[in-house]
């Protein structure tokens, strides 16, 4: 019985090893829900249709002069988007919040000067 049992451990373990370093071959066949995986645009253009511009946060002049950057940062977009689908508010105030939490994360006040108590200013 033991011997069935080590048999199809080793068997599964031989599988999951081998379809691990090979998945950049199948893992694109692999019907996966909508809601489940949204992929975000990697270009500018695409975050402009996917609503990651605003008049006060316009992508537009970056498309006109050709930028050949990759567009907006992935992660910012897809907390951005949390943001947006969670507190239902628009892009500039999904982008505010989001500011405003990661200056939090740093210790640094809304006002973006440093919440550390040895900070000293000459201004």
């Amino acid at each position: 019985m033991s011997y069935i049992l080590y048999s199809l451990s080793l068997t599964f373990l031989i599988v999951a090893t081998v379809l691990w370093f090979t998945r950049q071959r199948w893992v694109h066949l692999v019907p996966v829900p909508g809601y489940i995986y949204e992929r975000l645009p990697s270009t500018f253009a695409g975050d402009i249709e996917a609503g990651f511009s605003s008049n006060a946060f316009d992508l537009s002049s970056n498309l006109a002069a050709g930028d050949s950057r990759a567009g907006l940062d992935a992660a910012s977009k897809r907390e951005i988007r949390k943001i947006m689908k969670k507190r239902k508010v628009n892009f500039d105030e999904a982008r505010r919040i989001f500011t405003e939490q990661s200056f939090a994360k740093n210790n640094i006040g809304p006002d973006g000067r440093p919440r550390d108590p040895k900070f000293v200013s000459f201004s």
